[in-house]
């Protein structure tokens, strides 16, 4: 299991939301190339990049800096979600040397956009399935449907989607712990990694995680918990790798 840090964006910032809300932010740092380096010197295996401006305004609105990144960074496997809405984008990405695009609310939506996605960059589309109560909630958290995670995200394997990242909302930059039972169920259901998403707050949560990781669980997104120093990224990827999945 890798453990994948978080780098949100929004205005040219990196930030961390409260469940997703736009008007609820910490403000970390004004230059997200340098935290992206602070989390390779310890050790990051991935980044997870979001481009919050995008996911609300539907098309790329940091992309500028998500290339700095993937520049300054070549050899570091980057997924990117936020305000994916075109195969222009992702090949805009690709190009960029992100090696991974993660659709959401798109994919939830129109599901032959993920069919599409997946027949021209094969092995290069995550989708993220958010969850309040086990049900997928879309459009920046603000409508939860009447599907289950389990159902959709099987139905993303069947396209040919890479991995899934599963977020509980409920737990999202609340320092609440992740969900480890419905990260582990989901796991279970499909044959597709599944990133965790959402909750990490200290090495407790890597210590359960790791506990199922057998299951599926191919990695755990932190942000807020690294930023706040409740959570060490170094000793958390060890821990992780002292369970011998890497």
């Amino acid at each position: 299991m890798i453990i994948i840090p978080a780098i949100d964006l929004k205005d040219g910032k990196c930030v961390r939301l409260r469940q997703g809300r736009m008007d609820d932010e910490t403000i970390f740092s004004d230059n997200p190339v340098d935290v992206a380096g602070r989390w390779v010197n310890e050790g990051a295996r991935r980044l997870h990049l979001v481009d919050l401006n995008g996911a609300f305004d539907g098309k790329p609105m940091n992309a500028e800096i998500v290339t700095a990144i993937a520049k300054a960074y070549p050899d570091l496997p980057i997924q990117i979600g936020g305000g994916i809405r075109s195969l222009e984008t992702i090949q805009t990405y690709i190009d960029a040397g992100v090696n991974y695009v993660i659709i959401g609310t798109k994919a939830v939506k129109e599901p032959q956009f993920v069919i599409d996605a997946c027949k021209a960059f094969p092995g290069h589309i995550i989708v993220g399935l958010d969850a309040k109560d086990g049900y997928v909630a879309t459009d920046g958290w603000a409508e939860v449907s009447e599907q289950t995670v389990v159902e959709v995200a099987k139905k993303f394997e069947e396209y040919g989607v890479e991995s899934i990242v599963y977020t509980d909302i409920n737990r999202d930059g609340m320092m609440k712990g992740v969900n480890v039972e419905a990260t582990a169920a989901l796991a279970n259901a499909i044959n597709i990694p599944v990133v965790a998403s959402g909750g990490v707050t200290n090495i407790d949560d890597i210590k359960l995680l790791a506990e199922v990781v057998g299951n599926g669980i191919f990695g755990a997104i932190t942000g807020r918990a690294i930023y706040e120093g409740t959570l060490d990224l170094k000793e958390a990827q060890d821990l992780a790798d002292s369970v011998g999945q890497i």
